[in-house]
């Protein structure tokens, strides 16, 4: 929406008015927001598949409605509805791949959702070239949004649902049959009996409620699994987000403006495209150095890439030398992001939560990921005018390290072992904990 927004504000009447034009972009993470918190109750009753095909409808509606809009109130509407499907999606996409995947997939089947989300991000540049040139393009722009959303609904039509769902409703004639075609018929027996052994373990009912995700302790007094695991996977969203990704990559087309990159769109296809080759990396790392190792080298690397555009910035150095550094730092900065903080933060979430909890775990930590973006995208600016670039970045690698601190502390490794596995192994862990 950055590309056309000047186009749109000049053709609905608004342009020059930034409160509304950063409102047509913020309208967006408010819909993501409610779809995060929403997603988690609907994927329990429904399951992953038919939930995809649910959320195509305001991903479909609110791309028409933006397309055809002659009105501030109406593009409104429509940003807010793609923003709504959006923040089901970012939930139930992460959730849908670690339930579904095989074991030994699974954390590069993951790590294809931040490929696939960086392929768009690109097609969608590519797509908002002729913009520059046609002040009516962004109704095409939209139109075409609304594309993806009609060929996600037909597509889940022949997609399967997740054997654990399956196993949880009590279809386990159609789990089996699931697990045979896409794990293999020689794990049916074993996959059947672990996922029985969890929902034994975490209760009759489908799904849980919200008081008792946040509920700390239980009455036996033992630390509550969902609990902990909802507040890591908020703070490892908090974490990624004021390490500052948004805000470099916002003020990145200003970096590379300095160097003679004056195009918008050229500059914003470099960084898509690093952030590409980063998502192919973390595509060959995650399953062989696991989740913990790409999330501790990511925010090592991000810190040292904020350090370095800070001495670019602060130190008297050549101009040309300064300039080059700076673009090097941001360029390692989204680099390294792409290879852990991105893909893996998203995937080790589900990993660790419990099956019952999973979508509402899922939801909240989403939720705070939306809050968190707002907050950055609302004060960076005023931040960076207020103190200058240097410190800003450097507070960036101050979180960058702390992540790194978090992630070394606070997060177990998954890689080679079932959901089913992970979850008994944590829960009779704590388990023992609270019995001491």
């Amino acid at each position: 929406m950055n590309g056309p927004i000047v186009s749109i504000a000049r053709e609905l009447g608004f342009d020059g008015n930034s409160i509304l034009e950063g409102l047509v972009v913020s309208i967006f993470i408010v819909g993501a927001f409610l779809g995060s918190i929403c997603c988690g109750s609907i994927v329990d009753r429904l399951g992953c598949r038919r939930t995809f095909q649910i959320d195509t409808i305001p991903l479909i509606l609110g791309a028409l409605i933006s397309a055809q809009a002659h009105s501030l109130d109406e593009l409104l509407l429509g940003r807010f509805l793609v923003g709504l499907g959006i923040g089901v999606n970012t939930v139930l996409v992460p959730i849908y791949i670690s339930e579904i995947a095989p074991t030994k997939y699974r954390g590069s089947l993951g790590t294809l959702c931040q490929i696939g989300t960086c392929l768009g991000i690109i097609s969608s540049l590519c797509l908002g070239i002729p913009s520059e040139t046609d002040p009516h393009w962004w109704r095409t722009m939209l139109y075409i949004a609304s594309v993806p959303g009609f060929v996600l609904a037909l597509g889940m039509e022949f997609a399967v649902d997740s054997p654990r769902w399956l196993c949880k409703v009590g279809r386990f004639i159609n789990a089996k049959e699931v697990i045979k075609n896409v794990w293999g018929a020689s794990e049916v027996e074993k996959a059947i009996e672990d996922i029985q052994a969890v929902i034994k373990n975490d209760g009759s009912d489908l799904e849980s409620s919200w008081y008792e995700l946040l509920e700390e302790p239980n009455s036996r007094g033992c630390i509550k699994v969902d609990f902990i695991f909802a507040w890591i996977g908020g703070a490892l969203f908090a974490l990624q987000q004021f390490a500052g990704i948004n805000g470099v990559l916002y003020f990145s087309s200003l970096t590379f403006q300095d160097v003679g990159i004056t195009s918008s769109v050229l500059a914003s296809l470099l960084i898509g495209v690093t952030n590409f080759a980063g998502a192919l990396c973390a595509l060959n790392l995650i399953d062989k150095q696991g989740r913990q190792k790409l999330l501790i080298g990511s925010y090592l690397g991000m810190a040292l890439s904020m350090f370095l555009v800070v001495y670019a910035i602060s130190f008297p150095l050549d101009g040309e030398l300064g300039y080059n550094l700076s673009i090097l730092g941001t360029v390692m900065y989204i680099f390294t992001f792409a290879i852990g903080a991105g893909p893996v933060t998203g995937l080790i979430i589900p990993e660790l939560s419990s099956s019952r909890s999973r979508g509402k775990i899922m939801g909240f930590s989403f939720s705070v990921h939306w809050i968190c973006n707002f907050l950055v995208g609302l004060f960076f600016l005023d931040l960076v005018e207020k103190f200058g670039v240097a410190p800003v970045y450097c507070t960036f690698g101050g979180v960058s390290l702390l992540a790194a601190i978090f992630s070394t502390y606070f997060i177990v490794e998954t890689k080679g072992l079932s959901l089913e596995e992970i979850e008994m192994s944590l829960s009779s862990d704590f388990i023992s904990r609270g019995k001491k």
